[in-house]
């Protein structure tokens, strides 16, 4: 269902929320079992070295685009809670060592009329690194990427 609005839930975060037309089931699946698939726009695609999906478990993938750019992505979960949220965080790597962060990221999922409202925030440590990710396309980037999650949703449903 292409309704991906952004909203600002707190000072230095960016929100995007869509109405996916799946079972939050399927969807928790998608985000879990083929994060590969949809997690960055085509025709980016996305190595995932590491996926341990847990409080303290590491993150770590490699973004690639179509010209050959490479965006190596390294972080670790901070909360997990089964087909309702993930927050993560690129603050730290694994073992809890300090790295230059740029967001928190939280994902929510919530039944919504036979559907799921997938609610994506990403929190900024400044003003700055909000405006930064914003200007670099945020809202249209992270709506392509909800909508990827939708088309899998759906497929495995």
């Amino acid at each position: 269902m292409d309704d991906t609005s952004p909203t600002d839930a707190g000072p230095h975060d960016l929100t995007i929320t869509r109405l996916i037309d799946a079972p939050r089931e399927a969807v928790w699946r998608a985000y879990t079992d083929y994060l590969a698939e949809w997690w960055c726009p085509k025709p980016w695609s996305v190595e995932l070295l590491e996926q341990d999906m847990r409080p303290g478990g590491r993150s770590a993938m490699i973004m690639r685009g179509p010209n050959g750019e490479e965006s190596p992505q390294e972080g670790v979960y901070l909360e997990i809670v089964p087909q309702q949220r993930i927050v993560f965080t690129d603050a730290f790597s694994a073992g809890w060592h300090p790295q230059g962060p740029f967001i928190v990221g939280i994902m929510e999922f919530a039944d919504e009329a036979g559907a799921t409202r997938y609610t994506a925030t990403a929190r900024h440590w400044s003003a700055e690194a909000k405006a930064q990710h914003e200007a670099m396309g945020f809202v249209e980037g992270w709506g392509k990427v909800a909508e990827q999650l939708e088309e899998v949703a759906k497929r495995i449903a």
